[in-house]
This record gives C-alpha cells, structure tokens and sequence, in this order.
C-alpha cells in the first residue's frame, strides 16, 4: 500500500541558486477560499457508482484511480492538461506531469485520451495549446496558467465551445472554471508564519527584525501566502514584539532578482536578522547573500515551501527554518478525478469538493482544496522521506551527520 500524509556577490552566488515551486499566476488582489463542502457543474446527471473520494483518499500508489475505471469509460472527447513554464519551478517536469499522467494511465485512460503541454513560459503558446487542444475534441482542460488575464481568456474560448476548465494549482480571477484544484494557500503562508516564530525563539534571535521577500506580485497564490503568514506576524508587529523592516515582492518569483533585492536591502538594513522567503528558491537565494557575507547557519532564519531537495537540506545545515511540504501527487490525482467526472459529463462528489474561493465573480467557484504540512527536521524522515518525494540517498549527501541527527538513514 502506498503512504498516505495528513493534514560583487552576483557572479558567486548565482550559480547556487535552484528553481524552486512556486504557486501560481492571478492578479494581486486577495482571493479568500473557504473550506466546506462545494458543488457546481453545468451537467446535472447523476454521478456513476465508484466509491465516494474525499481529499484522504490519495495515495502515492495512486489506488484510489482504479476505482474510477468506469467512469473513465464512460467519458468522451479527451482530457488536456496545460501547464505554463519549467522556470518558476522545478516541479512541473519532474512531479506534476508524471503524476499526471500516471492518475489518468491509472484510471484508465489511454495515451490519446489526454495530453500534457507546457506552455515554456508563453501566455500566447498556452493560448495555442488550449485552442488547439479544443480543436483536437477536448471536453476538459486542466489549466495552471501564466496569469490570470491569460487564463480567464483560455476559459472563455473554452466555455463558447462547451469545453469545461479546472483551475489547477492557480485560480483565474475574472474566471469562468467549472472547479478548482490547489492546496489551501492562506494555509501555507500561515505554517510559514508560525515556522519563522518558532525559528526566531528556538535559535535565541533577539529583538527581531523581519524583512519579508514575497512571492511574485502578478501571482493571486503569493497575495494568499502573504495573507496567511502577515496573519501571524502582524500581530507581532503591532506588539512591538517584532520589527517589520520591510516587504518586498519578487517578479516572476526569480531567484536571481529575489538575490538582487535581498542584497540592496541587507545593505540598507543591515539589522534584518529574520526573513520571511515565500519559498524555497527566494530562501536559497537570501542564504547565498548571507553566506557570502560570512553569516553562519542559526543565526538568521528564513523558510520556504515546495519541499525542494535544496530547501531541505538547508534545512539541515541550520540556515532555513522549515519549508511547506505539498504532495503533488495528491494536487495530481485530485485534478484528474474532477476532470474523469467532468469528462462524463459528471458532478463530482460533494465528499471530495470540500471549499469555494472568491474569484471576484458572482459566483465563488467550487473548490478542491489539499492539506499542505510544515517539515522541519523534526519530522523530515515521517513526511517527505516516506511520502518518497525525495530520496534518502540525494538528501543526504554531503549532510550525513546532519541526516543521521535527523534520524535519516542515506
């Protein structure tokens, strides 16, 4: 069976900064998602007899896809999955287009019964896949699009030719989705909150002085990051407790100019002794600048999120706090379920879609919405190690004491 997670430094430092998962693509405006239970499809037929999903019922054998076998059989037309770049984050090609494609093989589905595309990074390329995906009888897009405007433009077309789209991963403000499939992003910005107050109080930082390196700023899941760990920190803040030195978004989440920004505030603000990074690679890119200037591991801390191998080994080498461990695999699974359903002319079951969010319509869209998990070295071995989203041997080398403190056997 497989597991199953509960809820004159440039030219130096470049070259160590990885892409790292971002979230996703929207304006800047907050998007507030609810957790209950959601419905919403324009197809009104009954749902066939496979076993009711809930958002528990995804594991990494990815099982419960067998049981969606009939109604993969039951569908018609094609399933098309658009993704948008491999620059903002690694995870496209090495996880989400994998498991993509295994949750559909899984159910079902044959290889010329969907497609998967990347649009490298293009609004107007993924605006060709998706219309021509539609030409080649699409019946289901699933999108993670570039930017909202790009999206809500796809789901137009999509929604004039009958065409039904899931949002996946980042929702379209002004959109028209049938359903959308994402972690909870308040969520995760605020385990991001809570990790930097506990690393701030666990390493003896006094008299805190945060900086705060947002995600990019055309990217509605970074305005909810944000959301969710200024819920935690401004209180803080408004107790004199914490100094907050400044807030800065990051274009595009680019790590090098993520660099850039950190080095000119550091300058300026050369009290900054705590940072926010709204994941991984922007930490990465926070950690070389103070590497360089001879900053050594627990003295200030930063977080993440995306689980990335180098995010987690800063995390053992003391100079990143925690990350947010989102198993995609269960974003994946969850996104070809919907689309299976949808395909069938299907409404998924009230039991799996479990949240609305505002996508500033009049209508809140129907919402998947996963459980994301704060990873330190704490639990590192019982999450990430045995959800086999990195290996023992890759996280380890070169950290073996440090795995080995973990209880991390490479």
């Amino acid at each position: 069976m497989g597991t199953k997670r509960s809820a004159g430094m440039a030219a130096a430092i470049a070259g160590s900064l990885l892409l790292a998962a971002c979230g996703s693509s929207g304006s800047s405006n907050t998007t507030n998602t609810t957790a209950s239970s959601g419905t919403g499809s324009s197809a009104t037929t009954a749902a066939p007899a496979a076993a009711p999903l809930t958002i528990s019922s995804f594991s990494n054998d990815f099982s419960a896809m067998n049981g969606l076998k009939s109604l993969a059989s039951a569908g018609k037309g094609n399933v098309a999955v658009l993704l948008p770049d491999t620059q903002s984050s690694a995870r496209y090609v090495s996880f989400d287009q994998p498991y993509l494609t295994k949750a559909f093989e899984a159910a079902g589905l044959s290889s010329s019964q969907f497609s998967i595309q990347n649009a490298q990074g293009s609004a107007a390329t993924q605006t060709t896949q998706a219309t021509q995906a539609i030409t080649n009888g699409a019946t289901v897009l699933v999108l993670d699009s570039l930017d909202s405007g790009t999206g809500a433009a796809i789901e137009r077309t999509a929604q004039a030719k009958g065409v039904a789209v899931i949002d996946y991963d980042r929702v379209n403000l002004n959109g028209s989705a049938t359903y959308y499939i994402s972690f909870n992003n308040v969520k995760v910005g605020e385990l991001q909150g809570q990790g930097l107050q506990s690393c701030i109080t666990s390493w003896g930082v006094s008299n805190p002085q945060v900086f705060e390196l947002d995600g990019s700023p055309t990217d509605n899941n970074a305005t909810q990051f944000a959301q969710g760990y200024n819920s935690v920190l401004n209180p803080l803040y408004a107790a004199g407790t914490y100094k907050k030195v400044g807030e800065q978004a990051v274009p595009d989440w680019s790590n090098q100019q993520a660099l850039t920004i950190f080095q000119q505030q550091y300058t300026a603000h050369p009290n900054i002794n705590a940072v926010l990074t709204a994941n991984d690679g922007l930490a990465q890119s926070v950690i070389a600048a103070l590497k360089q200037q001879n900053i050594g591991p627990k003295k200030i801390p930063t977080t993440g999120q995306d689980a990335s191998l180098q995010g987690l080994q800063n995390i053992l080498a003391g100079y990143q706090c925690m990350t947010v461990y989102k198993p995609i695999y269960e974003e994946a699974q969850a996104a070809a379920a919907v689309a299976l359903y949808l395909r069938a002319g299907q409404k998924p079951p009230s039991t799996l879609v479990n949240g609305s969010t505002n996508i500033q319509t009049a209508t809140p869209v129907p919402s998947v919405l996963l459980t994301p998990e704060s990873v330190t070295t704490a639990n590192m071995n019982d999450t990430v190690i045995k959800d086999q989203f990195v290996k023992a041997s890759d996280l380890c080398s070169g950290y073996t004491a440090q795995c080995s403190a973990a209880g991390i056997s490479g």
